[in-house]
């Protein structure tokens, strides 16, 4: 599994005077330091790499971690170039485009949008929309954001999907320089054929880029920013995941994806969000589990351990 770790350098300022036996003297004391607080900082992130190894083994599949300080830039992965199907997750940078054209002046959060029983993804799939309304309703732009990216509502994401286009999408994600992730099919053609979510996938290292974008505000005015923050906070999907073992005070703005099972093995358990750490840092963070024969109580315990992994090796 590929690996990736970084963690920034500290930089030392060297009094230069004019005895140059003194300056000698500390510039050959701050590689001394520096290479001993390099090696401590490698031991653990080796140690961190290898808890989150351990931890993933219970799953008994794929899976792809991505965590990065968004202000340090300190980070661990596991396999963060790997393909995994994102499922709902995927209505997150689907979300962000359709912002993006808000704040162009394309489109607005208060226009009204018809739901027709058209649109409707199929039974097996979330769509509190389909089933509070089965004959159809007008919903404002602002209100179908928020079914899809609070409540994970399959049917809300394909009509912001028809509205801005899949093309779309893909130019607003490429003009934020992401090219790991592709959205390329609705939540009703994903739902159709099992192999069709797998063209639709994320890299957890373009997971962790969407997410830097998302808190930097590349590409999304601050008003969609924290609209979107707003949702992914109040989502009551999985809390298991990366809420699961973190402290009830942390506040995580995150986006879920789940997908059904085929012959036991179920192809997605995601879940990618920002953390809020103590010092008032941010981590952003990516888990997928992918291709598991494991259970939901397992899979969902996997994700929240490797969080807390992650949390407790930052927050030390």
């Amino acid at each position: 599994m590929k690996r990736m770790l970084c963690r920034p350098g500290l930089v030392s300022l060297l009094l230069i005077t004019i005895c140059s036996c003194n300056a000698a003297t500390q510039n050959q004391s701050v590689p001394t330091n520096t290479s001993q607080q390099t090696k401590a900082s490698d031991n653990q992130n080796e140690e961190l790499r290898k808890q989150i190894e351990q931890i993933a083994a219970a799953a008994k599949g794929r899976v792809g971690v991505a965590a990065e300080v968004l202000e340090t830039g300190q980070a661990i992965s596991l396999s963060p170039h790997e393909h995994f199907p994102m499922q709902s997750v995927y209505k997150l940078p689907i979300g962000m485009a359709v912002l993006a054209q808000v704040d162009n002046g394309k489109l607005t959060l208060d226009q009204l949008v018809r739901v027709e029983k058209s649109d409707f993804v199929h039974s097996g799939q979330r769509s509190p929309i389909r089933d509070k309304n089965p004959n159809g309703v007008e919903l404002s732009l602002r209100e179908l954001l928020r079914y899809a990216v609070s409540e994970s509502d399959g049917t809300a994401s394909d009509v912001l999907l028809k509205l801005v286009g899949v093309d779309a999408v893909t130019r607003y994600l490429n003009e934020l320089g992401i090219n790991e992730i592709i959205i390329a099919n609705s939540e009703k053609e994903i739902g159709q054929d099992w192999e069709t979510q797998y063209r639709n996938w994320a890299s957890p290292a373009a997971s962790i880029q969407l997410l830097r974008s998302l808190q930097e505000r590349r590409g999304i005015s601050e008003a969609s920013q924290q609209l979107l923050f707003k949702f992914m906070i109040e989502t009551p999907t999985s809390p298991t995941r990366l809420k699961g073992l973190l402290p009830k005070t942390a506040v995580v703005a995150h986006k879920t994806g789940s997908s059904g099972g085929n012959n036991g093995i179920t192809a997605a358990t995601n879940d990618i969000g920002i953390v809020t750490l103590p010092n008032g840092r941010h981590l952003a963070i990516a888990v997928y589990v992918s291709d598991s024969p494991a259970d939901l109580v397992t899979r969902e315990k996997v994700i929240a351990q490797i969080a807390k992994a992650i949390w407790d090796s930052v927050t030390r």
